[in-house]
């Protein structure tokens, strides 16, 4: 069987100086380019979507997906059908046609949808095609090959406990065998109304050690009272079956993002995680869980994200807070120590991303600034 790693790897930032541990620290200058302005944005990724060998961005907002072109950011609107407003996005070659393709989820009334990349045939709009209309309160979109047979599959939450077959759920979908054909992609219910309390983002990765990709995810709280809770459920042989809920802490209040790491290096699989709808930024050490403060002041860190951003091997973090409007990466001493390096001030992000925007073999950070009304990318300092 398929060995997984406790670690998932979304996208984020880099390396920077060496620099004492354990405390805030100043660090080089992360220049901000704006690639977009003017309208709310929850949704950005980036990939090479032309094949020119360099990385461009999507974003969703004002109901209209927008391609921009490296190295200038040209604006192409791919998609402007009515009710395409993404809170979350993702992207992947869901044809296996050599080209990433966009897939955007809508909270509610809950849709997942899938753009068409043309490729080197270029031009726009991209065909649209539907994933699922079966969740609702989609929050959170996750790639990852669930049951092991060498495909993405995505994963999804439906939040609501209305509109919808499948309430305070989570779900994973598997890619039809021709997709562009499909009417739709079948769900497997995996956390079958055991996760009230508004859940947020997806974690994946094997936290038992069993060799299967488990999930994880956070819940808001407030107005539900149900939520402010971290969990994760325990992928059973058949992935398709119902997993198993283990709860990793309760009264985090305004719980959103849970990332699975080995943090400590001591061989066992430990979360990173965010309140985002709350204050700060934590880890949990396995096998109890006992919580550890990485930020304790931090205003609402939407974002997260859990990656070797300097290269040493060991798990470190990233974020951007749209109430404390700052970003920050966090850099694990290996052991579990985290020091804080600001990166940008005066911003504020839904999402964030990372991918070398500028082609100098280094991860810059890219954020879907709501409150901000942009999309912007900070341009790593250091050198590979």
């Amino acid at each position: 069987m398929k060995r997984f790693t406790c670690a998932l790897a979304p996208s984020f930032v880099l390396a920077l100086l060496l620099l004492p541990a354990y405390g805030e620290t100043a660090t080089a200058t992360w220049q901000k380019h704006v690639v977009h302005q003017g309208f709310h944005t929850n949704a950005v990724v980036a990939a090479d979507y032309n094949g020119d060998g360099k990385t461009d961005i999507v974003a969703n907002n004002d109901s209209k997906t927008r391609l921009f072109t490296a190295p200038d950011w040209t604006e192409t609107v791919i998609d402007a059908t009515p009710g395409h407003q993404c809170i979350h996005a993702e992207t992947f070659d869901v044809d296996v046609d050599g080209d990433p393709d966009f897939i955007g989820a809508r909270y509610q009334p809950g849709l997942i949808f899938w753009l068409e990349n043309p490729g080197a045939e270029g031009g726009a709009p991209w065909k649209s095609h539907l994933v699922s209309e079966e969740l609702n309160g989609i929050h959170g979109l996750l790639k990852g090959d669930v049951d092991g047979d060498g495909r993405t599959d995505l994963l999804a939450n439906s939040a609501q406990p209305v509109g919808t077959d499948h309430p305070v759920s989570l779900a994973w979908l598997s890619v039809p065998s021709n997709p562009r054909e499909a009417k739709s992609w079948k769900a497997h219910i995996f956390a079958k109304g055991d996760a009230p309390g508004l859940t947020h983002y997806l974690g994946l990765g094997d936290v038992n050690g069993d060799g299967r990709p488990d999930a994880a995810t956070g819940a808001k709280g407030k107005p539900s009272l149900d939520g402010n809770y971290f969990a994760w459920w325990e992928a059973p042989s058949d992935p398709q079956a119902v997993w198993k809920k283990h709860l990793i802490a309760e009264d985090q209040l305004g719980a959103t993002n849970i990332h699975p790491a080995d943090v400590n290096g001591d061989g066992k699989c430990d979360f990173i995680a965010s309140l985002g709808h709350g204050v700060g930024v934590v880890w949990f050490e396995a096998p109890q869980w006992t919580r550890h403060e990485i930020h304790a002041t931090l205003k609402e860190p939407h974002s997260l994200i859990a990656l070797d951003f300097d290269g040493d091997g060991d798990t470190d973090a990233a974020t951007c807070a749209f109430g404390s409007r700052e970003a920050y990466w966090f850099e694990n001493d290996g052991k579990g120590g985290f020091t804080k390096h600001l990166v940008a001030r005066d911003q504020a992000a839904y999402d964030i991303r990372a991918a070398d925007l500028d082609g100098d073999q280094d991860l810059d950070l890219l954020i879907a600034g709501q409150r901000s009304k942009n999309v912007v990318w900070y341009e790593n300092p250091a050198k590979p």
